[in-house]
């Protein structure tokens, strides 16, 4: 445990790569695409410790086939600056370059330690466990430059807020105020609940579960770059105000956002997700059926199993390992096929198109589902989004 008996960053030091008088002068020019802006922010945080930048050629091969850096250190999935040709010609090992954003904001600069092919044939099936450009992760990375920059940052700043609000600024606390946060709450056992979704009733159900046995909750949802069709990251903050307004104890919630882009990876992402939620602060991460995964690439449980190829030490934060839930009417409440035999036609499950069919329709889905104040907000997005 670290000081004030939370729990040590992954790494054992916690990463902060904001620097003064950091400038673009004299250093050629890398333009960020969206994912890699939002890794920029959360290696700049320290949620990524302990990387202090992005991936040198030694890292990437050995997270590609090991899951682990250089150094043996547990880490999942590559962080890594892609750079076209056309970019490469400007840069040199050894130099500088300057970071900007897509809107031009200039954000930081990289110590270029190396520049290396960009190894798809290696990154992708590894990582992804499929080459199949549906994949939205593997398609993104097949799309990407084939030339990888790897250094440490220096960071002036990170996304700027664009719109009032777009950014969450309100909710985008960094390790080290979350940190603070639950050591001002005495919590000395928090249990992070990662999603890209609105919280459901199973999902409200894996979170009660998860706060009987920690001092605290951490309701973390993840605003940074997803997947079309994913509900916008406004909508969802809404909805997570509400359920907790109305079905939450305060003293015992935190909400907070985090500002990564979705691999859809699978298992390999429930590994880093629970790394950055040891960098937050947190002791124990839920862990559901397919965490992180899209379509039928991965098995159901495959998220939570891979964690057995690491010892506890090794992670350093407990997986909560949980059963698919749903509500049942013959127990008159949330189950699962630990907690209550299978009925047929008992348990009350909705896919998520039913779910969105049935809110374009005005209509909210069944109270045993969703509860109706989240259900209310959906609806309004989901009519306006039709009448639009």
């Amino acid at each position: 445990m670290a000081s004030g008996n939370l729990i040590s960053p992954h790494g054992g030091t916690l990463v902060n790569r904001f620097k003064d008088g950091v400038s673009p002068e004299g250093c050629p020019k890398i333009t960020l695409s969206s994912k890699q802006a939002c890794d920029l922010e959360m290696i700049a945080i320290g949620a990524f410790s302990p990387l202090t930048g992005f991936c040198n050629k030694a890292d990437f091969e050995s997270i590609c086939k090991d899951m682990r850096l250089a150094d043996g250190t547990v880490w999942p999935i590559p962080i890594t600056l892609a750079v076209t040709d056309e970019e490469k010609e400007s840069l040199q090992e050894g130099g500088q370059a300057a970071l900007y954003h897509e809107d031009g904001t200039f954000l930081a600069t990289i110590d270029i330690e190396d520049i290396y092919q960009h190894d798809k044939a290696l990154e992708i099936p590894n990582v992804f466990g499929t080459e199949d450009e549906a994949h939205p992760g593997a398609k993104q990375v097949m799309d990407e430059g084939e030339w990888l920059v790897g250094g440490p940052i220096n960071v002036a700043t990170v996304t700027p807020e664009v719109e009032p609000g777009e950014q969450f600024t309100e909710y985008r606390l960094p390790p080290a105020e979350t940190r603070s946060l639950f050591a001002s709450k005495g919590w000395k056992t928090v249990a992070a609940f990662q999603t890209r979704n609105p919280i459901h009733r199973a999902h409200e159900y894996l979170c009660k579960c998860s706060q009987e046995i920690c001092d605290g909750l951490l309701i973390h949802p993840l605003v940074g770059e997803t997947k079309e069709g994913d509900i916008p990251a406004d909508v969802r903050m809404d909805c997570y105000n509400t359920i907790i307004e109305h079905y939450f104890v305060a003293d015992y919630t935190a909400l907070s956002v985090m500002p990564a882009a979705m691999r859809y990876a699978g298992p390999r992402e429930a590994i880093l997700h629970a790394l950055i939620r040891k960098n937050y602060g947190c002791t124990h991460f839920i862990v559901g059926r397919d965490h992180a995964g899209v379509g039928d690439y991965y098995g159901t449980y495959d998220a939570q199993n891979i964690f057995d190829n690491f010892t506890a030490e090794e992670i350093g934060i407990v997986p909560l390992k949980f059963e698919h839930a749903a509500y049942s009417m013959k127990a008159q409440g949330m189950v699962s096929a630990k907690t209550f035999p299978k009925l047929e036609g008992d348990q009350i499950f909705l896919s998520g198109t039913k779910v969105r069919e049935l809110l374009s329709q005005g209509e909210r889905p069944p109270a045993e589902f969703s509860r109706p104040e989240v259900a209310d907000v959906l609806i309004e997005w989901a009519t306006a989004t039709v009448t639009a």
